[in-house]
């Protein structure tokens, strides 16, 4: 019972921590033959104004790969608002308690076609479908409403297929790995066609609290691997994060995270690139060479009442491509690391309403040590059901 109650308390920091995440406590439930059922989401609207370059993306998100590094010129002044990330979601509860779930939002490369974000099925501790990855964590996470959220947070912070098994605070599970090893470069840059997946990822997960401290700990091991048809070659890649919340006050939280991959850029958030450089290149022997990447967050969140907060937060993630780029046709104009301070207010005029504004800089910055920066105002409007 008592890790019962640890662990809704960790859930509510979760959905606390970002208004992207639709808890179902005020979700429409009704009940028939024994059958529990919940229809929740929300109805989302973000609007961006970037004042010195035009890098928003499907929610509105801030895209490193649009700012302008070195000498290149800016395009200033631009706003933009869409209802991309608006979601729906259906949960069943049969009479044994196998529990299934589906959700979707419309965030799909801006063509409103509705994206699957969950389905998975439950039953006596087990699931297996597509949700959350293991190796994740919103613990560490201050609240933004920036939708793809600040380098350097705990693991994939993405959903992917699994089959996950779960024994109170520890976690377990065989997912699909994320891989990508660069194999060269041609027109359209880095060559990642001949990557392949033979392993699932490994990953173990602790996640508890006890008093005011909330925790996450996790650890994930795949094989990363390519495959031409006449050369190949198979390495194990890893990572590794920590993540924690203090409560200091009854106002006051400090929240932060730090994470760390070799072989397994992917895990580490928005290392490099927007979303990840690569795990690997193939050398002159036609071997892989790992590449490492790391990253972290910190941030405080401050409670005003009423609903309302204040809320202060920075990543940042790295990815090592020296190796690389020596070694292979890799560009210098790869992106290696990237970084987000944002400060914002959020308010909640009534239940199941939620306001935010906020105030964003971004940086990125080149292997070669070209770099670039973006300013930006977001606004947010959320009505949950």
């Amino acid at each position: 019972m008592q890790n019962n109650k640890l662990r809704m308390a960790i859930r509510a920091t979760a959905a606390a921590a970002i208004f992207g995440v639709a808890g179902q406590a005020g979700a429409v439930s009704f009940e028939a033959n024994g059958y529990e059922a919940n229809l929740y989401g929300f109805a989302r609207v973000v609007a961006s104004y970037d004042i010195d370059e035009n890098i928003a993306a499907g929610g509105q998100a801030g895209n490193y790969s649009k700012i302008t590094t070195g000498s290149g010129d800016t395009s200033d002044g631009h706003f933009g608002m869409d209802a991309n990330t608006s979601r729906l979601g259906f949960s069943v509860t049969s009479p044994e308690d196998v529990k299934v779930v589906v959700e979707l939002d419309f965030d799909n490369n801006d063509t409103l076609e509705p994206r699957l974000r969950h389905a998975y099925g439950e039953y006596n501790n087990v699931l297996i479908g597509r949700t959350w990855s293991n190796y994740n964590s919103f613990v560490g996470n201050t609240a933004g409403i920036d939708f793809d959220g600040a380098p350097g947070r705990p693991g994939t912070q993405g959903r992917t297929e699994q089959i996950r098994y779960t024994s109170g605070a520890l976690s377990f599970s065989l997912e699909q790995a994320t891989n990508s090893v660069g194999n060269g470069v041609d027109a359209d840059g880095p060559i990642t066609d001949d990557t392949k997946s033979s392993t699932p990822a490994l990953t173990v997960r602790l996640e508890d609290s006890s008093g005011g401290l909330s925790y996450s700990a996790a650890a994930m091991v795949k094989q990363t691997a390519y495959d031409t048809g006449s050369e190949d070659d198979a390495t194990f890649g890893y990572a590794a994060f920590l993540a924690g919340k203090v409560a200091v006050t009854d106002m006051l939280s400090v929240q932060g995270a730090i994470n760390y991959g070799e072989g397994a850029t992917g895990y580490v958030w928005r290392a490099g690139g927007n979303f990840g450089q690569y795990d690997g290149y193939v050398d002159a022997n036609g071997d892989i060479e790992t590449v490492e990447a790391y990253g972290g967050t910190i941030g405080a969140s401050m409670s005003l009442g009423g609903g309302r907060s204040v809320n202060l937060g920075y990543g940042m993630a790295t990815v090592d491509l020296d190796d690389a780029v020596r070694d292979t046709t890799l560009s210098a104009d790869e992106t290696d690391t990237n970084s987000m301070i944002y400060v914002n207010y959020m308010w909640s005029p009534v239940k199941n309403v939620n306001m935010g504004v906020e105030y964003g800089y971004l940086e990125t910055e080149t292997q070669g040590g070209d770099d670039g920066d973006a300013n930006r105002v977001l606004f947010l409007a959320q009505y949950s059901f």
